[in-house]
């Protein structure tokens, strides 16, 4: 996809400097940097265009600022920003034990964003739901590679495991973003990789860059297990719950294909996740608890973060995207 357009001052520049030769543009630098919100939408679209570049790029953009050394300085302190402010607002758990717990148990008062689309959501919301999520669906699975050769033994073939699953164990129709985009294409929607890149919310690219951000980073392997553990355990009920609010809009069940193959292998993953890669990462590294607890802490914060932009959007007649559909 061509570069979408910038959110401020500095994801302004960041596009304008893209569109150059590496080593050439001029890259934003200092008040900029220091003044943006961690969260907000200039900093984590500069993020996720520097992330973007080591997936799948942009269109008219060189290959050569992948690894270019005043990009890679640019993006190290956007990465700073986000970390920190991650780590001194997310962190709730030290044992591991503790943080998955929290996952095990879902709350009572059924106000997450798949009990509302199940119970009273409406079409236009649904669509709007997956357009956000494309961002993350239609790269699943990619930024979780990454960990693998850091990891060793039973966490390494457990991790590879789940991952044959989510990349279609061998069968290029079966890989779960292929599922995602013919979903999308059954709601009408365009399921162009990125395609809704400039309308999606500062939220939910923060959780697509929390991804990235972990899995491009060795020294954060702990707290990108955390993550992919994270979106194991939850994604069942979840996916149960997404799947009930399509048949109840009518869509046939080859839409809500994507969801019910997750409630079924999600259960599967789960334990594999809990008990091969978490346990045994934590066996042959058990100083990495404390990064496995905060991967968890930072996903199901950040994941927090969406579900009341979305819901609050919604429950005042109001799209949740920068560009409604």
């Amino acid at each position: 996809m061509p570069l979408p357009a910038g959110r401020g001052e500095l994801s302004t520049a960041l596009v304008d400097a893209l569109l150059g030769a590496p080593g050439e543009a001029t890259l934003p630098a200092g008040r900029p940097l220091r003044e943006a919100d961690p969260y907000g939408d200039d900093l984590q679209l500069g993020l996720y265009l520097c992330y973007e570049l080591h997936y799948q790029g942009f269109a008219g953009v060189d290959d050569g600022w992948e690894w270019n050394p005043d990009l890679l300085r640019l993006r190290q302190a956007l990465e700073q920003r986000f970390l920190a402010a991650l780590r001194a607002d997310a962190t709730k758990h030290d044992e591991v034990a503790t943080a998955l717990e929290g996952l095990l148990v879902e709350s009572g008062d059924g106000a997450g964003v798949s009990h509302y689309l199940r119970d009273e959501g409406e079409p236009w919301q649904l669509r709007e739901y997956i357009a956000q999520r494309s961002l993350y669906q239609l790269k699943e699975a990619d930024p979780h590679v990454w960990v693998i050769p850091r990891l060793r033994g039973e966490a390494k073939a457990a991790m590879a495991a789940v991952e044959y699953d989510e990349f279609g164990a061998g069968r290029g129709e079966r890989v779960h973003a292929e599922l995602f985009a013919d979903l999308m294409a059954g709601l009408g929607l365009d399921p162009t990789y990125n395609d809704y890149l400039d309308a999606a919310s500062a939220q939910m690219l923060a959780v697509v860059n929390l991804m990235s951000l972990l899995g491009l980073h060795r020294a954060l392997r702990g707290a990108l297990v955390g993550h992919f553990a994270t979106v194991e355990i939850t994604s069942s009920p979840s996916s149960d719950r997404l799947a009930q609010a399509l048949r109840r809009m009518g869509a046939e069940e080859a839409v809500a294909f994507f969801y019910t193959e997750h409630v079924e292998a999600d259960a599967v993953h789960e334990q594999v996740v809990r008990h091969g890669v978490v346990d045994g990462l934590l066996r042959d590294e058990p100083g990495l608890a404390p990064d496995v607890a905060f991967g968890v802490d930072a996903t199901v914060f950040l994941e927090d973060r969406l579900e009341s932009q979305l819901l609050g959007a919604w429950r005042d007649g109001r799209s949740s995207l920068r560009i409604p559909l």
